[in-house]
């Protein structure tokens, strides 16, 4: 039986994906920078069908993000099983350096992180060798001195997991596939017949980003190269090309002996993505001991065949509704009804105590003086972005939006690239809507409307079209039986919230937001509900 994935298997902001299998179960970890919780543990069966089960770093002990940049934090995790143990291996660039996470369930909890003495550089990962042994391998600056931007060194050094411990000699082992080639990284290491293979990235995660491998009868090498490198990319089928920026690749086999990767790639509009960084599937074969992605094609496919039962997370027993989520799905959240966000949700750097609450009436975001704009942690709850063209909207109180405050919707880039859409009480019975664009820092209202309204609560509905976006409100007048919608915003440019405008590593997320003029303790703005819908 076999079952067809429709790539990118994990649509919008999940880039640099590591992949481990155990036994029939497949998990998917991806970095998550400056948002909380970090690194987002998915689950399949068949390679088609995933269900978010966790966060690796889902306590605020875990996971120091304080004034972390939006593409600061954690990078590039890899996820490996050992001997009834997960490890996830990771970088907080911002705080700690390298460090460990392990659990027993890969859906949590989590262990607090064990920091890497001697581990410089970024983009670690594991490998467990026949014998026990436990090897780490990652990248860091040219050890005789960088000659150019981008001259790393991929290197390995035997591992203690016992005592978390690098131990032994640290072996220099690559420099990249191509001669003077920039960003050697994201290293794997795998054993397969006579062989250790190292397969990482090359060219930086951008235009010219590729996926190389070398190998060797000995771990610490010497390493030859592969004549067919780079094994994937996609930098050379011109700039307009609708997939783009392959690279950072991991494997797994499948019992029945099938092996297939994951690597990162954007799918950008008129050389523009606001999505960010995605994870795509291929099928990988071993010819001369040497692998082969896509054979026949040699590029990614809108489509992978798998030879594994087809299987339904939502059908499964160990499904639960309240913390589990399919990614790439539509989804509507009525607060009232929830004892508790689901583990989809996120939040910038470590959130505020107390930020939130659920309870019968939604859910209660503590109005906070920290705006979007700063490198702090605003009342913002969001989720990824995860299409090109989605609808998104809130159902808000306005009894309270008064005095300095208020209260609405955002679609986030960074900081200092991003939509917001904030109303509050101009008078008892008149709303006030602000279409705010903030670009390289500086806010620009490019709407504004004074709309008389009769009752308390109001929509926002938040449309993205492409590189255009149009907002509109909802709400209850006098005169109307029912309620009233009004354009506030149509055929907004947005493509300065794409990664070629703003820079950085992230996808945009969308969500509620609050923010008051000062800051007010026990006041919260009320959200009913939240949807994310794609079109």
């Amino acid at each position: 039986m076999t079952v067809i994935a429709k790539n990118p298997i994990m649509p919008g902001f999940y880039p640099d994906p590591s992949i481990c299998a155990v036994g029939s179960d497949y998990y998917l970890i991806n970095s998550s920078f400056a948002y909380f919780p970090g690194l987002p543990i998915m689950h399949s069966r068949d390679l088609v069908h995933w269900e978010q089960i966790g966060n690796a770093m889902h306590r605020q002990e875990q996971l120091p993000l304080q004034n972390a940049g939006h593409s600061q934090g954690l990078f590039a995790p890899t996820m490996r099983y050992h001997d009834g143990t997960y490890y996830v291996i990771c970088t907080n660039v911002s705080h700690g350096g390298n460090y460990i996470v392990t659990a027993e369930n890969p859906a949590g909890p989590w262990s607090d992180p064990y920091y890497l003495e001697g581990a410089d550089g970024i983009d670690p990962s594991l490998f467990f060798d026949e014998n026990g042994k436990c090897y780490y391998i990652g990248t860091h600056p040219n050890p005789a001195g960088c000659k150019y931007n981008g001259d790393y060194y991929i290197w390995i050094q035997e591992l203690d997991v016992e005592h978390m411990k690098l131990v032994g000699e640290v072996h220099n082992v690559w420099n990249g596939a191509m001669k003077q080639i920039p960003w050697p990284e994201g290293p794997h290491l795998y054993k397969k017949g006579d062989y250790y293979y190292i397969m990482h990235a090359e060219g930086g995660t951008g235009p010219e980003h590729a996926v190389t491998v070398c190998r060797s009868k000995s771990i610490f090498g010497p390493y030859e190269n592969n004549y067919c490198n780079p094994i994937l990319t996609h930098r050379h089928l011109g700039r307009d090309y609708p997939i783009k920026y392959v690279g950072h690749a991991d494997m797994i086999e499948t019992p029945n002996g099938e092996w297939y990767m994951v690597m990162l790639a954007v799918r950008p509009l008129e050389c523009h993505t606001t999505m960010g960084r995605e994870t795509f599937l291929a099928k990988v074969v071993w010819e001369n001991d040497w692998p082969v992605v896509n054979p026949g094609v040699g590029i990614l496919t809108d489509e992978v065949e798998i030879n594994l039962p087809e299987w339904n997370p939502e059908e499964d027993d160990t499904y639960d509704t309240t913390a589990n989520c399919v990614p790439g799905s539509s989804r509507t959240y009525e607060f009232g009804g929830m004892s508790r966000l689901g583990d989809e949700f996120l939040f910038l750097r470590n959130p505020g105590e107390n930020l939130y609450a659920l309870d019968k009436e939604g859910l209660k975001l503590g109005f906070r003086k920290i705006t979007l704009k700063e490198e702090d942690s605003p009342a913002y709850i969001a989720v990824r972005q995860q299409h090109h063209r989605f609808v998104s909207a809130v159902s808000l109180n306005t009894a309270n939006l008064t005095e300095g405050r208020r209260a609405g919707i955002a679609l986030v880039q960074s900081n200092e690239y991003h939509l917001r859409v904030e109303v509050c009480r101009e008078e008892k019975e008149q709303l006030r809507a602000d279409v705010i664009l903030c670009r390289a820092g500086e806010d620009s209202v490019v709407s504004r409307a004074v709309i008389p309204v009769a009752g308390e609560t109001v929509g926002l509905i938040l449309t993205a079209d492409g590189l255009k976006a149009s907002v509109e409100l909802e709400f209850e007048t006098k005169n109307s039986d029912g309620r009233e919608k009004a354009l506030i915003c149509g055929d907004l440019d947005i493509r300065a919230l794409s990664t070629e405008v703003a820079g950085g590593f992230v996808g945009c997320t969308v969500g509620m937001y609050a923010v008051a003029d000062e800051d007010n303790h026990g006041e919260a703005a009320c959200f009913g509900s939240f949807s994310y819908l794609a079109v």
